[in-house]
C-alpha cells in the first residue's frame, strides 16, 4: 500500500520537472500541466478513499464472521466425565436452542466371591440427556437403572436420577449450578463410567469411605481458575447418621435426592490443579451435621480427601486418601441400640487408601489399548472408636487387586480383575473375589 501511493507521486514530480523543460513550441503550457496533474492528484485521492471504504467493509464483513463463529453450536457434553468442562463461557449470549443427543454408559458383570456362587449381572444401564438453551444456560442429567430390573421386593434394583441441574455460564472463573448434583469428593465419585478406570468394580476406598455414587439437590458455584486450578463449592443435602453401620461406614446415610432433609445442609467442595503435562492433583472436603433423624444428638461428620494422576511415558499411576470423623458417636449407638435393639459400632474416625500403577502392554502405533494394573487398598470403617466401645476387626480391611483391562476402542473395555482380600480378625475370614466384565459409553 506505502510503494502505491509513492509511485503516483514521483510520476507528478517528473510531469512537473519534463514540463520545465520543455522547449518552446512542444504545443502543451504549463498552466494545461498543472490542471492535469491537480486532476489526477484529485483521482488518487478518490481512490484512496474508496480503498479505505473497501477496507472498512472487509473488517466489518469479517467481524460478522467471528460473531457468528462465536454463537455455534458449542461442543457436545464430554460424557466421559459426566459433567461438562468448566469455563467454556465469555462469548456473548447466543439466542439458539441446542438440542443435546442422547449419551449414556453401561456395564455387565461376573462376580465370584470365594466359597459363593457366581453372580451375572447388567449392573448398570445409564442415559445422560442434556440441553442447551442458549450459550449461557445448560441441562445436564443423569438417570441410571441398576440390576435391570426395578419391583417392590427388596434387593431388586434401583432407578435412580443421580443428576439433574443447570448450568448458569458467567465468567470462565465464576458459573452458577444447582439441582441435583454429584458431590464433588474424590477421583470415581464425578468420572465413575466404566472405561475412566481400571477393574470391574470400583475401588473399595470409593465405596466404604467415599460413598459413590453420592449425590443429592444442591446449589453452588465452579469455575477455571487459570493456570490449571478448577474449584467447585456446593451447599447439599446431608447424610442421615441413624443409618451408619461398622461395615459399610457412611455409604447407607446418602438421601439420594429423595424428600431430602435440609435441617443441617453440608457444604463440599474440591479444587484440581491440572497445569503439569500428564498429571492432575486434586482435594476435596465434606462437612455438615447428620443428626435430623436422631432426635438429641446431633453427630458432625467431617471428610476430607487428596488424590493424584500421573501418566509417564507407558505408565499410569493413580492414588488417593480419604478420612472420615463423626462426632458424638458414643450417643449415636447408645440410642441406636436402644431405638432398633442393634448397635451399629459406628466408628469415630474412618480412614481409607489405594496406590495403583499400570503398563500399557500393546506398542504405541497399535489401534488397541491393553493395561496391566496392580492396586492396593486399605480401607478401615473401625479405624477408631469412641470409647469404651471396642472396633470390629473384620472391618479393617485391605485387598490386592490384580487386573488386565482391554480397549478395542477407547470407549469400550472388557476388563478382568481377581482381589485378593484381608481382614484384621482372627474368626471372619475375607473371601477372595474374581471378576470379570464389559462396560462402554457412547
Amino acid at each position: 500500500m506505502r510503494g502505491w501511493r509513492i509511485a503516483p507521486v514521483l510520476g507528478l514530480l517528473c510531469l512537473r520537472l519534463g514540463a520545465q523543460s520543455d522547449p518552446p513550441g512542444s504545443g502543451v503550457s504549463a498552466d494545461q500541466l498543472d490542471r492535469r496533474i491537480e486532476q489526477l492528484e484529485q483521482r488518487i485521492r478518490e481512490l484512496e478513499a474508496e480503498l479505505a471504504a473497501l477496507k472498512e467493509l472487509a473488517a466489518a464483513q469479517r467481524a460478522s464472521e467471528e460473531a457468528a463463529a462465536a454463537v455455534e453450536e458449542p461442543p457436545a457434553a464430554p460424557m466421559a466425565e459426566v459433567i461438562p468442562t468448566e469455563g467454556t463461557t465469555g462469548a456473548d449470549i447466543g439466542t439458539r436452542e441446542i438440542r443435546m443427543p442422547v449419551s449414556g454408559y453401561m456395564d455387565f458383570h461376573f462376580n465370584k466371591a470365594e466359597a459363593e456362587a457366581g453372580v451375572l449381572d447388567l449392573h448398570r444401564f445409564v442415559l445422560l440427556f442434556g440441553h442447551t438453551f442458549n450459550r449461557r444456560i445448560q441441562f445436564w442429567s443423569e438417570l441410571e437403572l441398576e440390576h435391570a430390573l426395578v419391583s417392590s421386593e427388596e434387593e431388586s434394583g434401583e432407578l435412580e436420577l443421580e443428576q439433574a441441574y443447570l448450568d448458569f455460564l458467567i465468567q470462565p472463573w465464576f458459573n452458577f449450578r444447582a439441582g441435583i448434583v454429584l458431590t464433588p469428593v474424590g477421583l470415581i465419585n464425578e468420572r465413575h463410567e466404566p472405561p475412566s478406570f481400571n477393574g470391574v468394580e470400583r475401588p473399595f476406598v470409593d465405596t466404604f469411605i467415599i460413598p459413590t455414587t453420592w449425590f443429592g439437590p444442591g446449589a453452588g458455584f465452579h469455575g477455571d481458575l487459570g493456570r490449571g486450578f478448577l474449584y467447585k463449592a456446593y451447599v447439599m443435602d446431608t447424610l442421615d447418621s441413624s443409618r451408619f453401620s461398622a461395615e459399610s461406614g457412611v455409604r447407607d446415610g446418602r438421601q439420594k435426592a429423595f424428600q431430602a432433609s435440609l435441617q443441617n445442609p453440608a457444604f463440599t467442595g474440591r479444587l484440581e490443579y491440572h497445569g503439569l503435562p500428564g498429571a492432575s492433583f486434586g482435594a476435596s472436603f465434606w462437612t455438615g451435621k447428620t443428626g435430623f433423624a436422631t432426635p438429641g444428638i446431633n453427630p458432625r461428620l467431617k471428610l476430607i480427601e487428596f488424590d493424584g494422576r500421573i501418566s509417564l511415558r507407558r505408565f499410569d499411576f493413580r492414588g488417593q486418601f480419604a478420612q472420615t470423623h463423626l462426632s458424638r458417636t458414643a450417643e449415636l449407638n447408645t440410642l441406636l441400640q436402644r431405638t432398633t435393639g442393634v448397635n451399629p459400632n459406628v466408628a469415630e474416625r474412618m480412614r481409607g487408601f489405594y496406590a495403583e500403577a499400570g503398563y500399557h502392554i500393546l506398542p504405541v502405533e497399535s489401534r488397541h489399548d491393553l493395561v496391566g494394573f496392580v492396586r492396593y487398598e486399605n480401607f478401615d470403617t473401625q479405624n477408631k472408636m469412641a470409647p469404651g466401645f471396642v472396633p470390629l476387626r473384620q472391618f479393617d480391611r485391605d485387598a490386592f487387586v490384580i487386573g488386565l483391562t482391554y480397549y478395542p476402542e477407547p470407549d469400550v473395555a472388557l476388563k478382568f480383575d481377581y482381589g485378593i482380600l484381608r481382614n484384621q480378625s482372627a474368626f471372619v475370614k475375607a473371601p477372595n473375589i474374581f471378576n470379570v466384565g464389559i462396560g462402554w459409553w457412547f
